[in-house]
């Protein structure tokens, strides 16, 4: 896939997480863990902490690259355990500067695949913040469903007690 970066067309690749990753993870992740406005994570994990959860032993890291930068970050990791553990979960973080180029998407439709290569039979995300509508609307146009509110399930710094959905969609 092709994703304009500055002014420039250049493709986008898709791969595992590398260590020598970690500190361009940690600066798509570390905004946004400030942020409070998307992850249930409190906001002051250290570097450390959030590689930790990000790249854990229960899951698959990932990186998207544009022009030699990564620009994005998605991992891969059975829901649940046991009865559940054939419904894949994913979180992604994409760079704030390349809002909008369909590097979210890409890393969504490659997890997908991703899942179905590893025996997963469904996707969901667990607490999709309702005020994040870029994302309810992206994750519904890549094939979830809402299928549960949450009301008022999520702390916003700025909103305060929101709504949080549960999506999900069969792969």
């Amino acid at each position: 896939m092709s994703v304009e970066l500055g002014k420039a067309e250049v493709a986008l690749t898709i791969r595992a997480f590398r260590p020598d990753d970690a500190y361009a993870v940690w600066e798509l992740l570390e905004p946004v863990i400030r942020a409070g406005e998307t992850y249930a994570l409190a906001r002051t994990l250290t570097r450390a902490e959030a590689l930790g959860y990000w790249t854990g032993a229960d899951r698959e890291a990932f990186v998207a690259e544009a022009g030699g930068r990564v620009v994005g970050t998605y991992y891969l990791k059975a829901n649940q355990a046991g009865g559940g553990s054939h419904v894949a979960n994913c979180g992604y973080v994409s760079a704030q500067d390349q809002t909008g180029k369909g590097i979210a998407r890409a890393m969504c439709s490659h997890s997908l695949a991703a899942a179905r290569e590893r025996g997963f039979r469904a996707m969901q995300f667990n607490l999709v913040v309702s005020t994040n509508t870029r994302a309810v609307e992206l994750w519904k146009s890549l094939g979830f469903e809402i299928v549960g509110q949450l009301t008022r399930a999520f702390q916003h710094p700025v909103h305060g007690e929101v709504d949080a959905f549960v999506m999900y969609r069969l792969l």
